[in-house]
C-alpha cells in the first residue's frame, strides 16, 4: 500500500502550518490517517539540526554547510517518518520539503540548482511529493506576519532581496510543473484560503483512496 505525500510550501508568513492543521482535520474527519510533520525537523535528531539552522549566531554559516545540514535532516526524516508512513498508506502533510531547498538555498543563497538536484537524488531516490501546495503572498505581507509572531529566526532576518528571490523560485517551480503544484493566494483572509482548500478536498480524498 502506498500513501499520499503532500507538501506545503511558500515564503515566510504564508500560513502553511495553520492550513496544514486545517487540511489534516478535514481528512481525518473522512477516516484518513494523516501524519503531520515539518522540515527541517520531524524527528528528534532532525529537530536538533533544525535548531542549528534557524538559531541566529555570530558565526556566518557557509551556504554549502547550510545545504548539507538541510539534506542531513531530510535523510533522517525520510527514514524515520515519511517513508514508513507512506508504506502503511497514510497521508503525509509536510510543512516544507525540497522545494524550499531550491527556493532558499538555490534562489536565496544562489547555490547551483544542479548541486541541489544531485543531493535530492542521493537522499530521496525517486521519491517526490504527489502534490505541492504553494502558499504565495507579497513579501511585505509575509514579513509583517512573521514579525508579529515574535523573535525572528536566522532566515527571517534576511532582507527583502533574499525573499524576493525565494518567492520567485517557488513561483518558477510551480509554473514549470502545473500537474504537481497548486498555487494558493495566501494574501486572502484565512477563511477564504480555507475555502479554496475545501474545494481541493475531493481531489485529495480521491488520491488518498487510490
Amino acid at each position: 500500500m502506498t500513501g499520499l505525500f503532500i507538501t506545503l510550501e511558500g515564503p515566510e508568513g504564508a500560513g502553511k502550518s495553520t492550513n496544514r492543521e486545517y487540511l489534516a482535520e478535514r481528512l481525518r474527519a473522512k477516516g484518513i490517517e494523516v501524519v503531520l510533520t515539518r522540515e527541517p525537523g520531524g524527528t528528534p535528531l532532525a529537530e536538533r539540526i533544525r535548531d542549528v539552522l534557524l538559531a541566529p549566531v555570530d558565526e556566518v554559516m557557509n551556504a554549502d554547510t547550510e545545504l548539507l545540514l538541510v539534506f542531513a535532516a531530510r535523510a533522517q526524516h525520510l527514514a524515520a517518518v515519511i517513508r514508513p508512513a507512506l508504506a502503511r498508506g497514510a497521508v503525509v502533510l509536510c510543512d516544507r520539503f525540497t522545494d524550499s531547498t531550491y527556493a532558499y538555498q538555490g534562489g536565496g543563497r544562489g547555490l547551483s540548482l544542479e548541486r541541489i538536484a544531485t543531493l535530492e537524488t542521493f537522499v530521496q531516490g525517486d521519491l517526490r511529493p504527489d502534490l505541492t501546495l504553494v502558499f504565495d503572498l507579497p513579501i511585505e505581507i509575509g514579513m509583517a506576519r512573521a514579525s508579529a509572531r515574535g523573535r525572528l529566526d536566522r532566515f527571517e532576518l534576511e532582507g527583502r532581496v533574499f525573499f524576493e528571490a525565494v518567492r520567485g523560485a517557488f513561483l518558477k517551480r510551480a509554473e514549470a510543473d502545473p500537474a504537481r503544484y497548486l498555487l494558493v493566494d495566501a494574501s486572502q483572509p484565512l477563511a477564504q484560503v480555507q475555502q479554496s482548500l475545501d474545494a481541493l478536498l475531493p481531489r485529495l480524498l480521491e488520491l488518498a483512496r487510490g
